[in-house]
C-alpha cells in the first residue's frame, strides 16, 4: 500500500509528464519517463501528443477522437511535438501532431475536437465484472512472484506508479493458461488530479495503452513477461464519449477479434464505476513469437504488461 504523501508525489510526477514546454510556432517539448520498457512507453506519447494538440484548441472544444501511428521506437529522452492546425470549422477542429527525437519522426497523430452539442444518446451496457475492491494490483502480482520475476523487471517493475491497475481476472504473469480473448482491468490515478479535463483525457490516453495487446495473447497462453513474444504498438485509435475523472475507478473491458500475420487487433471499452461508457479504443500491435536466440527489442511503441 502506497502512503498518501507518496501517492500524491507519484501522481504529481505523472501530471508534470503531461505538462509541455512551449517552444513557439505550435511546437512543444516534453520529458520522458522510463517504466522499464526497452523503448519509451507508447501511452506516454499518446497522452503528450493529445496535450500538445489541445494547447492549440479553445477549451470549449474537447477532444472526441484521436488516431495515431507509432513509427519508430522512442528513446527515454525529451520529445518534441509539432502541431499543424489543419482545420477550424464551426463545430469541429482538426489537428495533426508529429513527434520527433532529433531528426527521427517516431510518431504521428490526428485528433478531432468538437463543441459541446446535444443529440442522440445511447450506449452498450457495462459488462458484469467484479469491482476493484479486494483485487490485487498488478504491482502486488509482480511482488508476489518473488525470485520468479524476470531480472529485467526487478527494478522498474517493482516501483509504484501514479496509475494503479487491477485485473478483474488475475492470472499467472509468466505462464498464463490459454483462455478466451476477453479480459478487464480496473484503473485510476492513486491520488486526486487537477480539475483540468485535458489532463484527465491525456492520462486516460496514457493508460489506454496499458495491457491492451494482452487480449490478443490470451488465447495462446502468452504474456509480455514470459520472454516468448516481442510486442510493439503499431497504431492506436481512441474516442471520448462522455465526461469522466481519471482519479475515479474506470473499468477497461478488452477483447481481441483477430490475430494473424504477426499482428493482433485489440479493442477496449472504458466505463465509469456506475456504468457510463466514457471512451472506446482500438489498437493493432506487432506480436512476434521469439525463437531461441531471437532479439527481444521492440520496433515500435513499447507495450507494458
Amino acid at each position: 500500500m502506497t502512503d498518501s504523501a507518496t501517492a500524491a508525489r507519484l501522481v504529481d510526477e505523472l501530471v508534470e509528464l503531461m505538462r509541455l514546454e512551449p517552444l513557439g510556432n505550435d511546437r512543444f517539448l516534453a520529458q520522458s519517463e522510463d517504466i522499464g520498457t526497452p523503448a519509451v512507453f507508447g501511452g506516454q506519447v499518446l497522452g503528450q501528443a493529445l496535450m500538445a494538440a489541445s494547447q492549440t484548441v479553445a477549451t470549449d472544444r474537447p477532444a472526441h477522437s484521436m488516431h495515431a501511428y507509432f513509427l519508430l521506437p522512442g528513446e527515454h529522452a525529451p520529445i518534441e511535438y509539432a502541431v499543424d492546425r489543419v482545420r477550424d470549422g464551426r463545430s469541429f477542429t482538426t489537428r495533426h501532431v508529429v513527434a520527433r527525437q532529433g531528426e527521427r519522426i517516431i510518431f504521428e497523430m490526428s485528433a478531432s475536437f468538437q463543441t459541446v452539442d446535444d443529440g442522440m444518446d445511447h450506449q452498450l451496457p457495462m459488462p458484469e465484472a467484479a469491482g476493484p475492491d479486494g483485487l490485487p494490483s498488478e504491482l502486488d502480482q509482480r511482488i508476489a512472484l518473488g525470485d520468479r520475476l524476470p531480472e529485467r523487471w526487478r527494478v522498474k517493475g517493482l516501483v509504484p506508479h501514479g496509475i494503479e491497475y487491477r485485473r478483474v481476472d488475475p492470472d499467472d504473469l509468466l505462464t498464463p493458461e490459454p483462455r478466451p480473448s476477453e479480459s478487464a482491468i480496473w484503473m485510476r490515478a492513486i491520488a486526486p488530479l487537477p480539475d483540468d479535463p485535458n489532463v484527465h483525457r491525456a492520462l486516460l490516453a496514457y493508460a489506454s495503452d496499458h495491457g491492451l495487446l494482452r487480449a490478443a495473447m490470451l488465447p495462446h497462453g502468452l504474456s509480455f513477461m514470459s520472454g516468448k513474444v516481442r510486442p510493439a504498438s503499431l497504431d492506436h485509435a481512441m474516442w471520448f464519449h462522455r465526461d469522466f475523472r481519471m482519479d475515479d475507478w474506470l473499468l477497461y473491458s478488452l477483447d481481441s477479434p483477430s490475430a494473424s500475420g504477426a499482428r493482433g487487433l485489440c479493442r477496449g471499452s472504458i466505463f465509469t464505476r456506475d456504468g457510463r461508457l466514457v471512451a472506446s479504443t482500438a489498437q493493432e500491435g506487432m506480436l512476434r513469437i521469439l525463437r531461441e536466440g531471437s532479439p527481444s527489442s521492440s520496433t515500435g511503441g513499447a507495450a507494458p504488461i
